[in-house]
């Protein structure tokens, strides 16, 4: 008793796991769903964030900037203020000039005394004391010879700098405004073209949602059609069985059984399939149990009255973002034949440095000045480019208004299947009113002898077109709205 016990409840929670681990979906959450897992949406928004910080970087261009350089650099030889014969007099200046006083010295005395300048005395005392002193004299100036040669060498091999530089634009002809209208005109067609992925994923996803809705019904349809089927081929072998019916008439009904059979499979395999395209919409695994819930969803709206001068169409923004992006670049190709002004600043600092004589130590300066650019002659290349750019705004501007006219057509199309969509609704209602009633009248004549089996499965395949009408009909109401939507360029 106790395992018969365990046996059923345990059957129970069998049949109410995978139940409850179905996930039901309805168009709101599928539209959720597919707006945070769609790819191409997640991308559009990624490039969004693209323009807006390009945007950015773009303002960046009216402010200064300032960079910071630094270097060393090793040389094979220093630069040499003197040659190698000023080397060599510097070094020996002292022996020079004492050896050319020394040979003068006795003769300039000797006239000296003949002059009565000083007495012979005084002359021999003298060329005695400069005989002495000559030697250290001659040490005295050759090492202050020594000195200067020292003084004037560069020892610049080693070579070291930098500097803090800042720039900052006047006037660029006008590019940087052009650039700067350029990001925003990105920014803004990256916007549109995230809200036209954005209602194209939304379109799709509905698309989807109510071809697995209609899929379902019509699976529904065909167990419906099968047990109906199955009723007939149980009434035709009992009739068999009384002598009232033919073998035939039970070899027709059969094979319409294995025919409603595999139409049952494919409308389930087309179920399955259908579903595993809205979880991928969805971003769900392909493999997920769901079922769709469409049950209170009333009829999308549309505004029949709009004109179609009020085309909401995102793709027109772009087209219109396309034309001013086309000016703007007529603009900055126009800028390069226009001056350039900019302001310069800075501080240098190098070692060795000429600031005060020739040192080996750091020494800087400040420098202020202003760069004006002109150009004079450039083989009318910037003439060549604004032509371009003016044909590509004039080709743009084709394109928009190309675009306008079939955007209208097809709004006009649209409006054409909603009317279309809306009287083969009720016609299907109409019919499906006539097959039930012919239908009862085909199994009533049937049980009282009067209808073969093939009328009644005439009836009550002409029941399940009538109702797979109807779903296709339902269906196309709701679509043929959403497309008239999507065409205007409103969102359901």
């Amino acid at each position: 008793m106790q395992m018969r016990k365990a046996l059923v409840i345990g059957m129970l929670c069998a049949s109410i796991l995978p139940t409850a681990a179905q996930r039901v979906l309805t168009l709101d959450s599928c539209r959720t769903l597919a707006l945070q897992n769609n790819r191409q949406l997640q991308t559009a928004r990624m490039r969004q964030d693209i323009a807006a910080n390009t945007r950015k970087a773009a303002r960046t261009a009216y402010l200064p900037k300032v960079d910071a350089i630094g270097g060393y650099e090793l040389l094979s030889k220093e630069i040499s203020l003197l040659n190698n014969d000023q080397k060599t007099a510097l070094n020996n200046l002292g022996t020079t000039i004492t050896t050319k006083l020394g040979a003068a010295l006795p003769e300039m005395l000797t006239s000296m005394a003949q002059q009565g300048v000083i007495t012979p005395q005084q002359a021999q005392a003298f060329g005695q004391i400069g005989s002495q002193q000559l030697p250290a004299l001659a040490q005295s100036l050759n090492e202050a010879g020594s000195e200067i040669r020292k003084a004037f060498r560069t020892n610049n091999r080693n070579m070291f700098g930098a500097a803090i530089m800042l720039r900052q634009p006047i006037y660029m002809g006008g590019a940087i405004t052009a650039a700067n209208h350029m990001a925003d005109i990105n920014e803004e067609l990256a916007a549109h073209t995230t809200a036209n992925v954005e209602q194209n994923t939304l379109y799709n996803i509905e698309e989807t949602f109510w071809l697995v809705v209609s899929l379902k019904q019509k699976n529904e349809l065909a167990d419906n059609f099968v047990n109906l089927l199955h009723k007939l081929d149980s009434d035709v072998q009992k009739m068999i069985g009384e002598g009232v019916a033919t073998k035939a008439d039970g070899l027709k009904v059969a094979v319409k059984v294995n025919e409603a059979e595999m139409q049952q499979m494919q409308a389930a395999d087309g179920l399955q399939l259908a579903k595993m395209l809205l979880c991928q919409q969805c971003g769900l695994p392909i493999d997920t149990d769901i079922d769709v819930d469409a049950t209170g969803l009333p009829l999308v709206q549309y505004d029949a009255a709009m004109p179609q001068q009020e085309l909401q169409r995102e793709e027109l923004k772009m087209l219109q973002n396309a034309i001013e992006l086309s000016e703007q670049a007529t603009k900055l190709a126009r800028a390069s034949m226009l001056p350039q002004i900019a302001l310069t600043g800075g501080y240098a600092v190098s070692n060795p440095n000429v600031y005060n004589g020739y040192e080996n130590r750091f020494g800087g300066i400040w420098n202020v000045g202003v760069l004006l650019r002109v150009p004079v002659w450039n083989w009318q290349e910037t003439a060549y480019k604004v032509r371009a750019a003016k044909a590509a705004t004039s080709i743009a501007t084709m394109e928009l208004q190309e675009a306008r006219e079939l955007m209208e057509l097809q709004v006009n199309q649209s409006r054409f299947k909603v009317t279309e969509a809306d009287k083969k609704y009720a016609i299907a209602l109409k019919n499906i009113e006539k097959a039930e009633e012919n239908l009862r009248c085909a199994n009533l004549g049937f049980s009282e002898g009067v209808l073969t089996a093939t009328e009644v499965m005439e009836a009550q395949t002409a029941w399940l077109q009538a109702q797979t009408q109807r779903i296709d009909a339902d269906i196309d109401r709701q679509l043929s709205r959403s497309a008239l939507n999507k065409a205007i360029g409103i969102k359901n």
